[in-house]
């Protein structure tokens, strides 16, 4: 049987080096893969290119990357969270590309699946679409988009085997299963790691061909970005 497992996150990131292109799942803070981002950050690698939904907030996921200049440029879709990206953007230290959430969904599983661009009418007519190839189909402009992949993927699930197999649970699915699938090399952790053949093949959301390394991550925080909670009703 094979076994993909690591026995830590300092394992899990052999081989990262300054310039590599990276892509780290989640939505928000929902999912994020918090000890490999830490890893990260203690290694002190430069020069990354991060391929994400978001850059995280302020002081928590990609934004702690972000305050130690650890990052050269961000592929995203959503950014409204973190004063920092925002000034660095402005500033002209950080190199942005920003892309409309389905349109970056569709590019990393493209690009997972081998498919090196697509068209989409994602963003015909807008800055977008500047320099961008662009056609016609039934009567409708759509511009082509270019599959995307990355050195290393970094991946957060629920549940995983000794195998690669990897559980998502609610939300957390996210960007988390495209991702796994487009990485030369992705990176695993989960909150429980268990023998391969433990999980029900039925449940399985990311299949284990896909990973190459796979550890059972710690203290996770699990932040809220926007946590919201409504007054308890005034008793008559």
């Amino acid at each position: 049987m094979i076994d993909k497992t690591v026995p830590n996150v300092q394992a899990a990131l052999q081989g990262l080096s300054d310039g590599m292109t990276l892509m780290l799942g989640g939505f928000g803070l929902c999912g994020i893969p918090e000890n490999s981002i830490q890893e990260i950050l203690r290694l002190g690698i430069k020069d990354l290119t991060c391929i994400s939904n978001n850059a995280g907030v302020d002081d928590f996921g990609i934004g702690l990357l972000l305050q130690t200049k650890q990052v050269r440029k961000m592929i995203s879709s959503y950014v409204g969270e973190n004063a920092e990206f925002e000034r660095q953007l402005l500033s002209g230290e950080l190199e942005v590309d920003l892309i409309p959430q389905g349109t970056l969904a569709e590019r990393i599983r493209a690009g997972g699946a081998g498919i090196p661009a697509f068209y989409t009418p994602a963003g015909y007519g807008t800055e977008v679409g500047e320099n961008k190839e662009s056609r016609e189909f039934n009567s409708k402009m759509y511009l082509l988009e270019m599959g995307l992949t990355a050195d290393f993927a970094f991946v957060k699930a629920w549940k995983g085997d000794t195998a690669g197999n990897l559980i998502y649970k609610g939300t957390a699915r996210n960007f988390n299963p495209m991702m796994a699938t487009a990485g030369k090399i992705t990176v695993a952790e989960v909150e429980e790691l268990v023998p391969a053949g433990e999980l029900d093949p039925n449940q399985i959301h990311t299949p284990g061909i896909f990973v190459q390394r796979i550890y059972q991550g710690e203290q996770y925080e699990k932040r809220i970005e926007q946590r919201t909670v409504r007054e308890e009703a005034k008793r008559q």
